[in-house]
């Protein structure tokens, strides 16, 4: 939470100053009391004593007090909105590598079925397009809201063969999302959804990339899929670069998932699919402290009156 004046909240200082006034006030009053009828009279002029209820109001209104100079700061608070008019990419890994089981019934096929899921995930209002590569990568859908034309397009490129160009595919990527711009000229957010499973062989170096993407806000988030132990049908090993796929979301001000089953890599999708479409924004809550306060006020002036036959 945060204040858009929050020299105001200099006002809370008040309130121990009243305390302290308030606790005063009672000691003269119980030495008042105590002088008027003294010990053995006491029980029979005030036979019953009203206890915490006499202080129940009073602190009431001294909390409610707290509350409109909080509002009067006018605090605000982060909220994730869907972020209006973003795009995403989706790149997808279809070197050789994808061919290796380790993620049933193999890496390719389980990287399509986690990605239709997050389509499935992100907002409507956002536009997302598709970028396949191996040792060169194709854009096979500019950012869209058409997820039919997408699945259509992941399903006809996704065949594994070749090297892995993951530079390559994220300056596609981000030449993509360049070129979307709103109607009065500015750029959309955007985010790169980039998923590999092996070392990149071919292209330009990967981390200056991310570099370039962070220089355009533009964050790539990286979905390292497979096993340590995963291999080939001929045997040849293939873990996943995972070292490498975190400097990539690190550099460019994403973040990192690693997915070592289809399970996990469908969760990663969905709640990749919630979080790169949403924006963080400030709501200001000035009206709820205000409204609470009026609310404590009028409960503390209830139970006074209730009580005592007088308000605060």
């Amino acid at each position: 939470m945060s204040f858009q004046a929050p020299l105001l909240l200099l006002g809370l200082l008040l309130l121990p100053a009243i305390a302290a006034g308030y606790v005063v006030a009672e000691k003269r009053r119980r030495r008042a009391a105590e002088a008027f009828t003294g010990p053995s009279t006491a029980a029979s002029v005030v036979p019953r004593r009203p206890a915490w209820r006499r202080h129940a109001p009073p602190a009431l209104a001294a909390v409610a007090m707290a509350g409109l100079i909080a509002a009067l700061a006018r605090p605000q608070v982060s909220v994730a909105v869907p972020a209006e008019q973003a795009s995403i990419v989706l790149a997808m890994d279809r070197s050789g590598s994808m061919e290796a089981t380790d993620v049933a019934p193999s890496r390719l096929v389980a990287a399509r079925r986690a990605g239709e899921s997050f389509l499935d995930r992100v907002p409507d209002q956002v536009r997302v397009g598709g970028v396949v590569f191996n040792h060169r990568a194709e854009a096979v859908q500019s950012p869209t809201t058409d997820r039919a034309a997408l699945r259509a397009a992941l399903r006809a490129a996704m065949k594994p063969a070749g090297g892995t160009a993951t530079g390559e595919a994220l300056a596609a990527s981000l030449a993509m999302l360049r070129g979307q711009t709103r109607p009065d000229g500015t750029r959309p957010p955007g985010a790169i959804v980039l998923l590999s499973d092996g070392t990149s062989t071919d292209g330009r170096d990967p981390l200056r990339v991310a570099a370039e993407a962070r220089r355009l806000r533009i964050p790539v988030y990286t979905v390292a899929l497979g096993t340590a132990a995963g291999r080939l049908p001929n045997g040849e090993p293939v873990p996943p670069d995972t070292a490498t796929l975190r400097a990539i979301a690190q550099r460019s001000g994403g973040q990192a998932f690693t997915a070592g089953e289809a399970g996990a890599l469908s969760a990663v999708y969905e709640r990749l699919g919630s979080q790169v479409a949403t924006r963080q924004e400030q709501r200001e809550v000035t009206g709820a402290f205000a409204g609470g306060a009026l609310v404590l006020l009028l409960l503390g002036s209830g139970l006074s009156l209730r009580w005592f036959r007088r308000l605060l």
